[in-house]
Order: structure tokens, then C-alpha cells, then sequence
């Protein structure tokens, strides 16, 4: 394909929505028109079941329950008064309470005002907010935050660590919607503990976003919070950053959240539209779809141009793949559905894995995402009439054509600027191509089953390493191995398991530990023992 066919195909395919300062170009994807032609009708098809989820249908019918994140932006969308009634409160209450701790109405424990925001959850309780305030932290921000997203002890250490003497002044933000995630208690133990030790009431620090009647809301409600804000069945974790799990904690740090809320009400207007070529939701969810053959064959390599974007791979790595990785179709086929995505950033991805991504294993398809708007203020001329920021672009660009000269295909997403509105326009695009994605693949993309299988096999081992214990406690006082522990604890199926535990154990100081003729020959006992 020589420079004017080129030129040709990408005015051709060029998707720019003006009052979104947001284009999407698709001309280095190798479809031609007869897969679009050839995609109409289920296209078609994914249209109508965009719309029925939007008008209340029950498209999660494994959980029965609606799925209504696009109400979240436009709530007279919802399908009856109440859901749109605590939309509108909810909304207003972030507004509230933001205001208030702005204004020091709503302050510590010892009084003054909150400087510092920890915020506990994990995977979407966490994703979304993260990646919000990496793109628009500012250092004029009125509050700065920081997170505990996992259950390891380290990484919540380093989090109090920086924190140092700031609790203070800190704010914590526990969100769980039911209540019951082991990973988001455990953080809040850590916090609560954490202000214990510095004579501070946790609880006159502490703001909880649940479910109504969850075991968090009660919690909050017991002690005496500062405040609960909701969570509602009909959000999933991976689409709730445009409900309060994200809006509290973007507008406490002094975002505009109405605007990020325009800028996904507006996104979703236009990707509603069934012109193909005008609406970049379906034209990004046909190039998947062309990408993997409609089969996930090949992974989303994402790459952001902007540093204040880097975080954006990770958020869609849950969307997409939480919500694509399927091993049963609508009909309970197996299909293994499911498109892998990972991603880094310019030009840090030319000096890392752009060879390979050139010259290896041709099993993806990258996405560019540039911003055309480099900085407040002119960038730095390096060179005669170049600055730093032409660099990036060109790093950009040229990454792109050498990529296209090897057969390698990509999209890319441009944008103005990085502010909310334009965040919440790249949320809500990527909503919906998932959804349409799911629909032409015939999945479910609003239930994880996966997910709840590996919560499940994680107290499993919980409940091993418990019988492991009471074994030790109770048995003879020499050392065993894990296979006798095993045998003892009444887990012989689960030696592999058994003994993993032990070694665990035995690093943190629990059990005693002594070596043998090779690893799996350890023997353990309790503490003290010989």
C-alpha cells in the first residue's frame, strides 16, 4: 500500500467526534469492505441488545440483575423513577460532602482540615480511581491520595510508611459493595489499626461506599463514620468509576466530576449511532473483532503516548478481560472467548518491547492513544525548531509506521488534552465497545464467574492452612513433614497446598522449620519445638 492509498483509506475511515476532541483512526487495521459488510448484521444485533440493557433488561441473567452503568450519566435514562432518583442523590451528596471537606466543615479527629485521602479497595474499587487521579493529580490539588489495593502487608506498610505522620490529617475511604471482599477488610484493619497505634478513632476518619445492608455498611453505621454513599447491584466493579467509587474520591481531590460525567453522557450519545463509520464504540469493537478473528486471537497491546496516562493499560485490563474472558457462550458452548491486554508507554515502549512487537511473534494488535496538547506552557526546543514534545510524536508516529511496514496492525485514539472530559468520554467509549464486542461473540460480558471461582479456592486454603494449625497445636511436639501434617489435618488430596503453606509459615516466624534431604522433605513444628 503505497503513501496516496494510505492517505486515501485514513480520510476514508477517519472517526473525529468534534465536541469530544477525540478521533479514532482505524486506516492501519487491514479490514477492507466487505467485513463491514459482511459484519452488519451482527453488528446489528449487538445494537439491539445495547439497547434492551439500557432500557432495564436483565443482561446479567446469571445474577438477575440489570446492568445500568450508562444511567449513571444520564439518569432520566434510567428504566423507572427510583433508580434515577439515587442517581441524582447520590450525586449530589459527593458534591456535598466534597464541598464540606473542602471548606473544613467536615474534619479530622484532632480538628483543622483533611489534607491526605487513603483509599481502600481492590480491582475496581480501585482501578478507576487510580488511573483518574494519576491523569489529573495536580499538585494544587486539596487533597493528596494514596491506595491499598491488594491484601500484602508490605505494600500497605510503604503506603503508612509515606504517609508517616499524615493520618492525622487523613482521610480514609473503604469500598466494598458487598461488604465482605477479604482483600478490601483486610486493608481496612491494616488503616483502622494503623490510627489505633497513633491514638486516633478510626472511625471519625472513615467513609464507607457499599451496598445498602452490606457487612461494611453496617460496620460504618455501628461506629459512627463520617458517612456511607452507595453502591447498587446494577453496577459492576469494572464500570462503577462514574458512580461514587470514583466521583468521591476525584472530587474530594478537587476534579470537576460534572464534567467527567458530560464527557461519558455525550461519548454514549454518539456511540449509539448505527452509521458504522461515525460511531468509533462499534468501529473500535468491529477491529477487534477483525483483529482475533472474533476470537480473541490476538492481544491488545495499549499504548498511551502520555505519561498521565500510563495507568490507563491496567484499567482496561480489567474491563476487557473481566469482561471478555469467557469460557461459555449466551448458549453454554465453550468457546474460551477473551482478548489479553497489557501495555505500557511512549516512548518507553520503543526502548522496551517494540522490537519484538516488530519483528516476534505477530499475535496482537497495538492501540496508539496520543494527546495532542503537550503541556501548560511551551515545552523545551532541544533542537532547532523542535522541542520535546515533537519528539514524543515522532517517537509516536514512527513507531506506528514501522509497525504497519511489518504487517503489524494498529488504531489510533487521539485527543485534545487530558482533563475529565475527556477522561470520561475514553471510559464510556471503551464501555461500550465491550458491550458491543460481547454481543457479536455472543458472550456475556457483565458476569465473572472466574472471579468468584478464584475467591472461592482462596478460602479454601485458608481453611488448610487453619486445620494445618490446630494439627500442630494438637499433635505430638516433633517435627512433621508436610505430607504427615497432611495426614493429620485430614488434607491428604491437598499435600502440594499443605506444604506451600508451611514454607509461608515458616518465612514469617509462625512454624519452625527444619531442612531436608530435599525441599518437599521439611519437617515443621510449633514454635520452640525441637
Amino acid at each position: 500500500m503505497n503513501s496516496a492509498q494510505l492517505w486515501d483509506r485514513y480520510r476514508k475511515y477517519l472517526c473525529r467526534v468534534e465536541g469530544l476532541g477525540l478521533t479514532l483512526d482505524v486506516s492501519r487495521m487491514r479490514f477492507d469492505e466487505a467485513f463491514l459488510k459482511r459484519m452488519a448484521a451482527p453488528l446489528a444485533r449487538a445494537f439491539d441488545a445495547m439497547r434492551a440493557l439500557e432500557n432495564g433488561a436483565l443482561a446479567n441473567p446469571d445474577e438477575r440483575r440489570m446492568v445500568g452503568h450508562y444511567w449513571l450519566r444520564a439518569p432520566e435514562l434510567a428504566p423507572n423513577r427510583e433508580i434515577a432518583d439515587v442517581i441524582v442523590d447520590a450525586r449530589h451528596a459527593v458534591h456535598r460532602f466534597a464541598a464540606d471537606v473542602h471548606a473544613g466543615t467536615v474534619k479530622p479527629q484532632a480538628g483543622g482540615r483533611f489534607e491526605h485521602m487513603l483509599v481502600v479497595g481492590i480491582g475496581g474499587s480501585a482501578l478507576g480511581p487510580q488511573f483518574v487521579v494519576d491523569a489529573l493529580a495536580t499538585t494544587n490539588d486539596p487533597l493528596a491520595t494514596y491506595f491499598f489495593d491488594n491484601t500484602d502487608p508490605d505494600g500497605m506498610e510503604r503506603v503508612l510508611a509515606r504517609l508517616k505522620d499524615r493520618l492525622i490529617t487523613t482521610l480514609t475511604i473503604v469500598t466494598s459493595k458487598s461488604g465482605g471482599t477479604q482483600e478490601t477488610r483486610n486493608g481496612m484493619l491494616t488503616a483502622a489499626k494503623a490510627y489505633q497505634d497513633v491514638g486516633l478513632d478510626f472511625s471519625r476518619h472513615a467513609v464507607a461506599i457499599t451496598a445498602e445492608g452490606s457487612e461494611l455498611d453496617r460496620t460504618a453505621l455501628n461506629n459512627g463514620w463520617i458517612a456511607r454513599f452507595p453502591m447498587w447491584n446494577w453496577v459492576g466493579g469494572r464500570t462503577s468509576e462514574l458512580s461514587a467509587v470514583g466521583l468521591l474520591p476525584a472530587a474530594l481531590q478537587g476534579f470537576d466530576i460534572d464534567a467527567m460525567l458530560t464527557g461519558a453522557r455525550d461519548m454514549d450519545v454518539v456511540t449509539r449511532a448505527r452509521d458504522v463509520k461515525q460511531n468509533p464504540a462499534a468501529m473500535l469493537a468491529l477491529m477487534w473483532y477483525h483483529a482475533g478473528d472474533g476470537k480473541g486471537l490476538k492481544d491488545m497491546v495499549v499504548l498511551p503516548y502520555k505519561d498521565r496516562l500510563i495507568l490507563f493499560s491496567r484499567y482496561l485490563q480489567q474491563l476487557v478481560m473481566e469482561s471478555l474472558g469467557k469460557e461459555r457462550d449466551l448458549a453454554g458452548h465453550i468457546v474460551h472467548q477473551g482478548i489479553a491486554v497489557y501495555g505500557n508507554k511512549g516512548s518507553t515502549d520503543q526502548h522496551a518491547y517494540v522490537q519484538q512487537l516488530r519483528e516476534g511473534i505477530p499475535n496482537f494488535f497495538v492501540t496508539f492513544i496520543q494527546v495532542l496538547h503537550d503541556q501548560e506552557g511551551a515545552s523545551l526546543e532541544v533542537e532547532k525548531d523542535v522541542n520535546v514534545g515533537d519528539f514524543l510524536l515522532g517517537s509516536l508516529l514512527g513507531t506506528r509506521d514501522a509497525l504497519f511496514e511489518n504487517a503489524r496492525e494498529s488504531i489510533t485514539i487521539t485527543v485534545d488534552e487530558v482533563n475529565e472530559k475527556t477522561i470520561g468520554a475514553l471510559i464510556a467509549l471503551y464501555e461500550r465497545a465491550v458491550g458491543l464486542y460481547a454481543s457479536m461473540v455472543g458472550i456475556n460480558a457483565y458476569h465473572q464467574p472466574g472471579v468468584e471461582a478464584g475467591k472461592r479456592a482462596a478460602s479454601g486454603v485458608i481453611a488448610v492452612q487453619r486445620a494445618i494449625l490446630t494439627a500442630l497445636q494438637a499433635g505430638p511436639t516433633e517435627a512433621r513433614t508436610a505430607t504427615d501434617l497432611a495426614r493429620a489435618a485430614g488434607t491428604t488430596d491437598r499435600v502440594e497446598t499443605v506444604h506451600k503453606v508451611l514454607e509461608h509459615l515458616a518465612a514469617n516466624g509462625r512454624v519452625q522449620r527444619f531442612p531436608g534431604a530435599e525441599p518437599t522433605a521439611a519437617r515443621y513444628s510449633r514454635k520452640g519445638v525441637i
